[in-house]
């Protein structure tokens, strides 16, 4: 019976926000303004270090990938929930589920590898300032990025194959806006050992250690600082790491939120609330929080309005 249901088995029915039918067009309007906010501000960071060489530093390397990857992990799952929004029809083939699922992943890891790299960077510059043109070089910038890619994609992959090979039963609603791994493996009529093994073997360590990576340098930043005589250079190293210390705060927090806060097989407005944070209010607020504590990228800005950089 489970193998004739997993061949019958075509589609998925994502639940969606729980939003009252009246408040739909309302939310809807402002999710899509979110999503074209989130869209154009990332845009604008790729294209202002493209086109200005002064940003064409380690430290802008990451920031662009970083926004490139703010913008993909926004957009596998916007457009389909602002689809369901609008239509009656709110059922995601399996074939597109289990795609959702691995960019879902495979960006949301990035992101997180980026901004380890990011700050590793914000160490060397503060605390190795006379070594970080060295330290810092090309090559390791674009093995830094590369290694990123290829571990994420891999792991995104080992789940999306681990997951392919479960069968499902007959409810087939998922309980989210989007194709998440947990509430997919909810509906699972086979066991999911392997996939939950799995998930603490390379999962755990894939948040917990970054983030102590992160903690690490930033802790041996406030070290240096503490040297620092000058209450302008104390003022620098504030303005230059603000900003990520921010989007750290902001993207960690949320995670730690949602997956550490237990919960049923309910998918509750507090759960959709933290999930809409991390997947589309992040994304969105990255772009100005750079932009705004960050004097490079402003001038940059301005130098393109008024047609000062060479195309």
């Amino acid at each position: 019976m489970i193998k004739s249901n997993q061949t019958l088995f075509s589609q998925f029915l994502l639940l969606g926000l729980p939003i009252p039918v009246e408040q739909q067009q309302l939310f809807f309007a402002l999710f899509l303004a979110m999503y074209l906010t989130t869209v154009l501000g990332n845009l604008i960071i790729i294209i202002l270090i493209h086109l200005d060489s002064h940003l064409h530093t380690p430290m802008y390397l990451f920031l662009s990938n970083l926004s490139f990857s703010d913008l993909c992990f926004s957009s596998v799952t916007m457009p389909k929930m602002l689809q369901n929004m609008q239509s009656q029809d709110t059922s995601i083939t399996y074939a597109g589920c289990l795609a959702q699922m691995y960019f879902f992943d495979l960006f949301g890891g990035l992101e997180i590898f980026l901004l380890v790299v990011m700050a590793y960077d914000r160490y060397v510059a503060i605390c190795l300032p006379l070594h970080y043109t060295s330290i810092m070089s090309l090559k390791l910038c674009v093995c830094a990025v590369l290694i990123s890619w290829v571990f994420n994609m891999l792991y995104s992959m080992l789940h999306t194959l681990l997951l392919s090979r479960l069968s499902f039963c007959e409810d087939n609603m998922i309980r989210h806006f989007f194709c998440d791994m947990s509430a997919l493996l909810k509906l699972a009529c086979s066991d999911i050992y392997i996939n939950e093994l799995m998930i603490y073997i390379l999962g755990g360590p894939l948040m917990v250690i970054p983030f102590l990576l992160i903690v690490v340098s930033y802790v041996q930043i406030i070290f240096s600082i503490l040297k620092a005589s000058s209450t302008r250079a104390i003022y620098k190293v504030f303005s230059t790491c603000g900003s990520h210390l921010t989007v750290v705060s902001l993207f960690y927090g949320t995670i730690i939120g949602l997956y550490l806060c237990p919960s049923d097989n309910n998918f509750t407005a507090k759960e959709a609330s933290i999930a809409m944070m991390y997947t589309v209010v992040t994304p969105m607020l990255n772009p100005f929080i750079y932009s705004l504590r960050n004097r490079d990228i402003k001038e940059a800005l301005i130098n393109v309005l008024i047609k000062k950089i060479p195309l």
